[in-house]
């Protein structure tokens, strides 16, 4: 970390896609650095699947060097299956982040949207115009799939959270 930037790693876990997004904060500028998904084939055994997951955020960390970490938490209202899926990805992409000595900072679904469109109940249209308008991007900046668009915006959350999170952590320590 240089003494002007944060580099926060955006993770939305998923079994299937997982989404991931590098963004800096430069004297309080966002700058989007790489915007990505992870997606597993469901042929494979998920120990394999999420394996992959494991290695590829592995080698992001490696390669990007984020300052920390901000993944979604599990949203209860869907089966349990799904759940389950989601947590195990989500176990392993928190595993990559502390493995490699990251803060990690999770947010919920409702924390993310307020963050970035001010309505916790916004749509992904209205999170996709308002991250455009935050980033000063395109569409074109992002693959086609939501995950990437939703990792971007839990980065973007942690962006503006990240001082009160921090003040947050340092009293539960005591």
């Amino acid at each position: 970390m240089t003494d002007d930037r944060i580099r926060i790693l955006g993770i939305d876990p998923g079994l299937e896609t997982t989404g991931i997004s590098i963004l800096d904060i430069k004297k309080g500028d966002y700058c989007p650095v790489y915007s990505d998904c992870i997606i597993t084939k469901k042929a494979r055994p998920i120990c394999e699947r999420l394996e992959e997951i494991y290695t590829i955020i592995n080698q992001l960390i490696k390669k990007y060097c984020p300052d920390c970490m901000a993944i979604e938490e599990i949203f209860f209202n869907m089966n349990v299956k799904s759940a389950m899926d989601v947590g195990q990805a989500r176990g392993v992409s928190i595993l990559a982040g502390s493995v490699n000595n990251l803060k990690i900072y999770e947010y919920t679904p409702l924390e993310v949207k307020q963050a970035i469109v001010g309505y916790g109940k916004a749509t992904k249209k209205q999170i996709k115009y308002m991250l455009k308008i935050i980033l000063k991007i395109e569409d074109d900046f992002f693959p086609k799939k939501d995950d990437a668009w939703d990792a971007m915006a839990i980065s973007v959350c942690h962006a503006n959270n990240r001082k009160f999170q921090d003040k947050v952590k340092t009293i539960k320590n005591y």
